[in-house]
């Protein structure tokens, strides 16, 4: 995994070989920060990760100044180097959560800035995913939502829905919440 840009930026870390997720591509993740960039300023934001995988996402947004990131990862590899890596750079502004997205999405008691959720593309339920997140009201006025889907997804209909990217077989559609 590579951190692309930023304070912890150009660092690598490996990810061990048996973690269950599929990684957002260096290339997508790269592209989708550089329409981020361009849409807000990350510095001083508050980020949550959804499905956070090897948290690359995590570390990009605490890498591009978020000063605090919510890393939300059910499965014990994952989490575990999540906090390895967190340990590691001393980010001291993430905070790694193992458990259930929809059940942290219950009881969040926060808002952030930015969500972005990359769930696997199997997953039951799939494309009520961005409804849920919309809807459970983790998202700030004003606060941007990310949500990373295959080709067979479109969310262009859901209110909010502002752009849609695609990174070679990476989808993202991109939600303002007012």
């Amino acid at each position: 995994m590579r951190i692309i840009s930023g304070k912890y930026g150009r660092r690598r870390f490996d990810v061990p070989t048996n973690i269950k997720a599929r990684p957002t591509t260096d290339f997508a993740r790269e592209n989708i920060f550089n329409v981020l960039s361009n849409m807000i300023d990350m510095d001083g934001m508050t980020a949550l990760d959804l499905f956070a995988g090897t948290g690359a996402v995590t570390f990009e947004f605490a890498s591009r100044g978020c000063r605090r990131v919510v890393a939300v990862e059910n499965y014990p590899v994952q989490y575990k180097f999540i906090c390895k890596v967190a340990e590691q750079l001393k980010a001291d502004e993430v905070l790694p959560v193992r458990g259930d997205v929809f059940k942290y999405l219950q009881n969040a008691g926060e808002k952030f800035d930015i969500v972005f959720a990359d769930p696997p593309y199997d997953l039951p339920g799939f494309n009520e995913i961005p409804r849920k997140v919309i809807d459970s009201g983790v998202i700030a006025p004003g606060g941007v939502f990310i949500m990373e889907h295959p080709s067979t997804s479109d969310f262009s209909s859901i209110t909010g829905a502002i752009d849609h990217r695609r990174y070679g077989s990476v989808n993202f559609t991109i939600f303002k919440i007012e």
